[in-house]
């Protein structure tokens, strides 16, 4: 084990942080993408269909074809880390849409009822009312999202954008099996790190739920 840290700690410190900084732009956009839209659908029913549907089409595109259709795109084809982003955007879009979705359209309508008994405008029920009920679903959604990333910022190796996927192309290309674990096992205890952490705060607001 020393020997291997000592052969490749070094490339899989770097290639763990490019990992990371992928990941957590491409959550981020799509958490500022998704999260609104969601809302809106819920208060605009005829745009769920059409709007989940085209997230359903990104979602089943192949991973390495997403990224090659991107290529020839302006301002995405010439900047590799840019275009694996909007990949990833494309992919963890789906789980957190579809989740606010439903869990704002999960919420007992009596509370609606009472919340507008109350006096309460659309911005108000939505913030006192809708998301804190609907907090564990939608975090759901986001924990879905962030391991679905991890695991496919792996692909984006193959169009130089870095991260530990690198490493596994270069094992998998020089049949080293070292190599391959250098970069399979660190992409793969990020996605258990990231859907432990975001697990315990599910079941946290579940229980305030």
């Amino acid at each position: 084990m020393s020997e291997f840290l000592h052969r490749y700690g070094s490339q899989i410190a770097r290639l763990t942080f490019e990992h990371l900084w992928l990941t957590a732009s491409a959550m981020l956009f799509a958490s500022l993408i998704g999260l609104p839209l969601g809302i809106l659908l819920t208060r605009q029913q005829r745009l769920a269909r059409p709007v989940l549907a085209v997230a359903n089409i990104l979602q089943t595109i192949p991973s390495l074809a997403l990224f090659g259709l991107l290529l020839p795109v302006p301002f995405l084809g010439d900047r590799a880390a840019r275009l694996a982003i909007v990949a990833l955007i494309g992919y963890a879009l789906l789980p957190i849409l579809r989740n606010t979705y439903a869990g704002i359209r999960s919420v007992d309508p009596a509370l609606i009822d009472v919340s507008n008994a109350l006096g309460m405008k659309g911005l108000q029920r939505l913030v006192k009312v809708e998301l804190p009920l609907a907090a564990s679903v939608i975090l759901a959604g986001l924990r879905t999202a962030t391991v679905t990333c991890v695991g496919v910022a792996t692909i984006a190796a193959a169009i130089g954008a870095g991260g530990l996927g690198e490493l596994i192309f270069r094992g998998v290309a020089s049949v080293d099996n070292g190599l391959v674990l250098a970069g399979a096992v660190p992409a793969a205890l990020l996605a258990l790190c990231a859907d432990g952490v975001l697990g315990l705060l599910e079941k946290r607001l579940a229980v305030k739920r």
